[in-house]
């Protein structure tokens, strides 16, 4: 579960690290992507441990809320899953063109 979170978190993060400020961007990255604890980035920023720890969870909501919202990740996983089929379909002899062409125009829908 904890992995799935991060794993999450990290593509949240992707998407929408734009749309945060530089202290949460930091925060995040330090936190997720560097693997750093919540000791380490107090003491590297000179504030409590639990100014760290709330300032990544109000982070993380505004993430979630953001892909409430926009469904970027959403729509990026809809898109990997029809780019898989489509090589499947693309592989598989008895595959018609027009099951090709029908996940062509499923991939379009999904932008």
């Amino acid at each position: 579960m904890l992995l799935e979170k991060t794993t999450r978190m990290n593509f949240l993060f992707d998407f929408y690290q734009a749309l945060l400020t530089d202290k949460q961007r930091s925060y995040m990255e330090l936190y997720y992507l560097d693997d750093h604890s919540l000791g380490e980035i107090a003491e590297s920023y000179k504030v409590s441990r639990q100014a760290v720890y709330d300032n990544i969870r109000r982070t993380e909501a505004m993430l979630e809320e953001y892909e409430d919202k926009l469904r970027l990740f959403e729509k990026f996983g809809e898109r990997q899953q029809i780019l898989e089929q489509l090589t499947e379909a693309i592989k598989d002899e008895t595959s018609t063109m027009e099951d090709r062409l029908a996940l062509v125009n499923q991939l379009k829908e999904t932008d």
